[in-house]
């Protein structure tokens, strides 16, 4: 299977999709935990909650699971929330702080998973960041996720549906962030700007406003969409719906930034 798939448009937005991928190669998939086998920590349906939401907004997707390696880890596997429970570049624990492996992939496992899995998907990333900016003269990156709205291991309490990260505001133009922000507190869903997720290596080391280069992270608690968080993960069509119609004022909301961005 190739790990990445790219679907390029003529937007100026480029979606980027690393966690929704199942994928897992047989030598992967039989050293994982009856845990690490459910898979539980994946960005369930994404592909279906964003499509035709954006017309012509080109997609990048993992189609790899991010328990082969994480595509919003940095490569050398450094934190991007010192101080806080986090997983890794290959995590050793699921969301719930459970073993994933039965034996713990060793340092040339993870370099071996990287070249074949992470560098390919950034690679194809960049490649259609490059050509959309080329195009438009601008691109905004929005990195799609969605997670378990209660995991005590991870964050206190329930996690607000829809969480916005742009790094405290670093890694895109003030406006993006404001309307993204204005179509969220708008919503029915509960919102949080650059709260327990600012953020991953994804938005943070694309996002550079001064070149044109504008990244978002939308975090969207599972609850919103899903029939429920536990297997199998079903996808609920008329609660997603209610939520799609939120999403697309979100992306309605950038896009009428667009004039002030070329």
């Amino acid at each position: 299977m190739n790990p990445v798939t790219v679907i390029p448009g003529n937007s100026p937005i480029v979606l980027a999709q690393p966690h929704s991928g199942t994928f897992l190669p047989e030598d992967i998939a039989a050293n994982l935990t009856e845990r690490g086998a459910m898979l539980a920590d994946t960005d369930w349906h994404i592909p279906q909650l964003y499509e035709g939401l954006v017309p012509q907004a080109t997609v990048v997707r993992a189609e790899f699971n991010r328990y082969v390696i994480d595509a919003n880890r940095p490569p050398d596997g450094a934190s991007l929330y010192p101080g806080q429970n986090t997983t890794g570049l290959v995590p050793m624990v699921d969301f719930e702080n459970r073993p994933l492996w039965r034996e713990e992939p060793e340092e040339a496992e993870i370099a071996r998973r990287r070249e074949a899995f992470h560098v390919p998907y950034h690679a194809a990333l960049s490649a259609e960041l490059d050509r959309t900016r080329a195009a438009h003269g601008f691109v905004v990156l929005y990195d799609c996720h969605s997670i378990q709205s209660r995991l005590p291991y991870l964050f206190d309490g329930t996690l607000p549906d829809l969480n916005i990260g742009t790094n405290g505001g670093t890694t895109c133009a003030p406006a993006i962030e404001r309307v993204a922000k204005d179509a969220c507190a708008a919503s029915p869903y509960s919102s949080a700007l650059n709260g327990r997720f600012k953020g991953g290596w994804t938005t943070r080391h694309y996002g550079e406003p001064a070149r044109g280069i504008h990244a978002i992270q939308m975090e969207i608690a599972q609850l919103t969409y899903l029939e429920a968080e536990e297997p199998p993960f079903a996808y609920a069509p008329d609660k997603a719906a209610d939520l799609r119609d939120t999403l697309a004022a979100v992306f309605a909301a950038i896009e009428s930034t667009f004039g002030d961005l070329a």
